[in-house]
């Protein structure tokens, strides 16, 4: 089975970066939208900039590709 694959991201789907939040580090008044939470899972543009902000991993993986983004783990 010398089968090659090529998991990187399609020709022309930007790259979005997924990672770890600490509630604590969020605005007062995002952190009364989350109870109970203690981390949320932030998507950041290549520039960056924070465009969601969701409650576990997977769903953030999922966002990003149902908008046609390749996301990878950031740390």
């Amino acid at each position: 089975m010398d089968t090659k694959f090529d998991f990187g991201p399609k020709a022309g789907q930007p790259i979005v970066y997924v990672l770890p939040v600490a509630v604590t580090s969020l605005p007062d008044e995002v952190r009364a939208q989350v109870p109970g939470f203690s981390t949320l899972y932030a998507v950041h543009d290549a520039d960056g900039e924070r465009i969601a902000l969701v409650r576990d991993r997977a769903l953030a993986f999922a966002l990003a590709r149902q908008n046609d983004m390749a996301p990878v783990n950031a740390h």
